[in-house]
């Protein structure tokens, strides 16, 4: 993961419970036991099933695609045309081989870049997926939102998956990267003011094909295993295990996590 910004890679790390990009060459070691890193597939493909009419033109994007796990199923479920892009030149050929092994590589393109980058000029889709990677790598909500919406045409969709704050809950509750996330009404205001209708809040989350009681787990073992490995980096890798450990009962006990269905007017 050479030559990525410096101010990228931040994002990056923090959008992965990490505090330092030190950690950003362990990331596909740490990751290695997930294929669904962050939104659930399924929930995504009945989303676009439910507002878009398939056919042989219809384009959707999928920024900061992880391993592809959306992208594949979406490409193997609708038999549409999805274009995934990370920053991970290992999570992109994870994705190329998933896609190969599902049978619909001819459906799914997928490329290595900065999606800051990437959105400057992808653009005239019938959908952009952007789940649960954090708005903080587009440059905070409404920057997100602008960047978003510019890869869409007119009466196009984009679903974000995202953490906030119930209206209920306090900002003090939350463990971990608390100043990333904001109360519902912050965010309806938000979707007003970048004229994007709010069509749907679907709700659910997944953190992929572990539970968060087994996902902690083997992201444990893994860091032990780089422990024992690079012992003069213990304290980097247990860091990282703590994090983990904070969001995960953060989404557990304090934050709503919902995908929003937004069309562009």
């Amino acid at each position: 993961m050479k030559n990525i910004p410096k101010e990228t890679a931040e994002k990056l790390v923090r959008s992965l419970s990490w505090e330092t990009t030190d950690l950003l060459p362990f990331l596909p070691y740490l990751l290695q036991d997930f294929w669904e890193l962050g939104s659930d597939p399924d929930l995504m493909v009945n989303v676009i099933k439910k507002y878009i009419i398939i056919s042989g033109a219809t384009r959707i994007l999928d920024l900061a695609c992880g391993k592809g796990a959306v992208a594949v199923k979406v490409a193997q479920k609708l038999q549409a045309r999805v274009k995934g892009i990370d920053l991970v030149p290992e999570f992109i050929e994870y994705g190329m081989k998933k896609a190969k092994e599902f049978g619909v590589e001819g459906l799914c393109e997928f490329v290595i870049d900065d999606i800051n980058e990437a959105v400057k000029t992808e653009k005239d889709y019938d959908c952009v997926i952007f789940g649960a990677a954090g708005v903080d790598i587009l440059g905070g909500p409404m920057e997100a939102l602008s960047k978003l919406k510019a890869t869409v045409k007119q009466g196009g969709y984009i679903l974000i998956e995202e953490g906030y704050i119930p209206n209920d809950g306090r900002r003090e509750n939350i463990r971990y990267n608390s100043d990333n996330y904001f109360p519902l009404h912050y965010w309806l205001d938000l979707f007003d003011s970048a004229r994007l209708e709010l069509v749907e809040s679907a709700s659910g989350h997944s953190e992929g094909s572990l539970d968060s009681e087994t996902g902690l787990a083997a992201i444990t073992a893994r860091a032990n295993e780089l422990i024992e490995k690079y012992p003069d980096k213990k304290e980097l890798f247990e860091g990282y295990v703590r994090n983990q450990e904070n969001e995960y009962a953060d989404l557990d006990d304090s934050l709503a996590t919902v995908t929003w269905v937004l069309k562009k007017l």
